[in-house]
């Protein structure tokens, strides 16, 4: 007499595997585009200030100016020490004016190089403007920082305010319809997996960067 078959997988060995929730599976599915934004943040913040610092090297190596120290220690706020500074307004407008068509030029030599991924460039550029206008805009009433020096060597307050009148409207619109390219909308959460291992690379080496190049 045949002992009858056991009903299911007769192998012992055998262990069954969970299957996600929908709600698990699409947390899941939604970690690239975390990445990608999370990264590209703080990689604009940091590249930004990188970039507003290099403006104002530029402008005191224009100006016969010399530099210091230039820090860029990601735990504080970005600044250029001058141990000369011939020309100091020229130098304090060369952070933002730079700061701001650097990227600019850069996402449009992408674009017009069609460069996959220029839709990150074209993020960072509207940081950018954003970041330096609203700094220059509105630091303008405190005289904070940068506005504190521009007022004080000659600049005149209504300089600043139609900086930051320009430059901030103008990132705004260039961030404008970028949803799609970082998941949201009729992307569901799709994007690109190049960009998120640039974006968290140049965000590693910004970082990077930062704790090499001078600290507060």
């Amino acid at each position: 007499m045949e002992n009858a078959a056991p009903s299911g997988n007769s192998d012992p060995l055998h262990v069954p595997i969970p299957q996600l929730s929908d709600g698990e599976s699409g947390f899941m599915n939604r970690w690239p585009q975390v990445v990608l934004i999370g990264s590209l943040l703080l990689g604009s913040w940091l590249g930004m200030q990188a970039v507003h610092e290099l403006g104002h090297v530029v402008g005191a190596w224009m100006t016969g100016g010399r530099v210091a120290r230039v820090v860029l220690d990601p735990r504080t706020i970005s600044r250029t020490d001058l141990a000369e500074n011939p020309n100091p307004l020229f130098v304090v407008w060369a952070g933002p004016v730079i700061g701001v068509a650097l990227p600019l030029l850069v996402w449009r030599v992408a674009v017009a190089t069609r460069l996959p991924g220029a839709f990150v460039l074209q993020f960072f550029a509207g940081f950018c403007l954003i970041a330096n206008g609203l700094y220059i805009g509105i630091g303008s009433f405190g005289a904070i920082g940068d506005c504190g020096e521009m007022l004080q060597h000659g600049a005149t307050v209504w300089q600043l305010w139609l900086f930051g009148a320009a430059a901030a409207p103008l990132g705004i619109r260039l961030w404008n319809g970028q949803g799609p390219h970082f998941g949201f909308g009729p992307a569901q959460g799709r994007v690109s997996r190049g960009a998120v291992h640039g974006c968290l690379a140049a965000c590693v080496a910004l970082l990077m960067l930062g704790f090499a190049v001078g600290r507060g």
